[in-house]
């Protein structure tokens, strides 16, 4: 059994899909969907953006997969697709400076958990480049290495820049007490 086999993905199924063939990318996106919208939405912090990098992956992935050379996880593979994807929208709503329309609509109901709330708010105040170290290397588990060869940066810079993050969210909780 290949690799392909055990992680997500039959290898007539990645076959079936390299060519377009709507039903394999159609299983492959019930497989995967969700936990790429996952990762996309922790590094891009809104709904939107993410529902639009998994769209956007899915619409390349024929192309995509006829680079992908079956060695290791495709569960994996995928996922560093997707942060790539989400990596270059980031960079481009940058250049825009955009604002999500959440960050200014009030919240409807209070909040369950309060810690959690204050957590993920610290996190989503991040800027981009240490919001992004910090997704990939602590959520997603990501090597230095890795996190750098996906940003376009080295593991050393990787390290500083999640040294950061980590300093500026103890931060920002400890002065939200």
């Amino acid at each position: 059994m290949s690799a392909a086999a055990t992680s997500g993905g039959s290898e007539a199924q990645i076959d079936a899909a390299r060519t377009g063939d709507p039903e394999a990318l159609a299983s492959l996106y019930r497989t995967h969907g969700a936990v790429l919208y996952r990762l996309a939405y922790r590094l891009t912090g809104t709904p939107q953006d993410a529902e639009d990098v998994v769209h956007d992956v899915f619409v390349g992935l024929p192309e995509a997969l006829g680079r992908y050379e079956e060695r290791g996880s495709f569960a994996s593979w995928l996922k560093r697709v997707t942060a790539r994807v989400a990596l270059m929208r980031l960079r481009a709503r940058t250049r825009r400076r955009e604002v999500g329309i959440e960050a200014t609509l009030p919240t409807a109901a209070p909040p369950l958990d309060s810690a959690s709330v204050a957590l993920r708010a610290a996190v989503d105040a991040l800027p981009d480049p240490l919001r992004a170290v910090l997704v990939l290397k602590e959520i997603e588990g990501y090597s230095h290495a890795e996190v750098g060869e996906l940003l376009g940066i080295s593991a050393g810079a990787s390290r500083v820049r999640l040294n950061r993050a980590m300093r500026r969210l103890r931060k920002t909780l400890e002065d939200g007490r």
